[in-house]
This record gives structure tokens, C-alpha cells and sequence, in this order.
């Protein structure tokens, strides 16, 4: 009977190590598998971004040609510009004289009155 408990303990041995070993290779592979999983998931969202920052590089490309068409344009405004502020400043000396005339004025306008005011000597 001893030998028939020794043949049954290798036995049951190797049975607990080919359990362990079958259970610890669906783990490994489970392992494995969301590991290529999580893997093919950042693959796609790689090619995802990937597509929407070329979209993004369309977009800037195309503003970068509409700013230097603004800019541009806005070269061909400086002369229109300095005609404007050159039409300011004439302006401002402009009601500058016309300050001074009617403080004339106003000033001929009381000596006239005055005259008229007075009695004839």
C-alpha cells in the first residue's frame, strides 16, 4: 500500500502542476491579450489624432496665405493713411484760424455795436 501512495502523491503532484501551470498561461495569456489590446486601442487613437492635426495644419496653412494677403493689402492703406493724418492736421490749424477769426468778430461785432450805441457828438 505504501507504493501505491507514493505512485498517487507524484501523480496528484503533476496533476497540482499542470493545473498551476495551465492556470498561470490563461493568465499570462489574458495578460497578454489586453496588453495587445490596450496596444491596438492607442494604435487608433494615434491614426485619429494623427488625421485631426493634419486638418490643423490645413486650417494654419490657410490663414497663414489669408494674413499675408491682409498684410498686403494693409501696405497698399499706409499711403491713404498719411493722407488722412495730413488732412487731420490741416484741419486742427484750420479751426485753430477759425478760432482767432471769430474772436475777430466778435470783437468788431462789440466795437460796431458800441458805435451805434453812442449818442452822435
Amino acid at each position: 500500500m505504501a507504493g501505491k501512495e507514493e505512485k498517487r502523491e507524484p501523480d496528484e503532484l503533476a496533476e497540482s502542476l499542470n493545473y498551476l501551470f495551465t492556470n498561470l498561461s490563461t493568465m499570462i495569456k489574458g495578460e497578454l491579450q489586453g496588453t495587445n489590446n490596450l496596444l491596438e486601442l492607442l494604435e487608433k487613437m494615434n491614426v485619429r489624432v494623427a488625421e485631426e492635426y493634419k486638418g490643423f495644419g490645413d486650417v494654419a496653412s490657410g490663414l497663414r496665405v489669408f494674413v499675408e494677403q491682409l498684410k498686403s493689402k494693409s501696405g497698399s492703406f499706409d499711403e491713404y493713411v498719411k493722407h488722412i493724418d495730413a488732412i487731420e492736421q490741416q484741419v486742427t490749424e484750420f479751426e485753430a484760424v477759425i478760432s482767432m477769426l471769430d474772436e475777430y468778430v466778435s470783437s468788431l461785432e462789440s466795437k460796431v455795436l458800441h458805435l451805434y450805441q453812442a449818442p452822435p457828438s
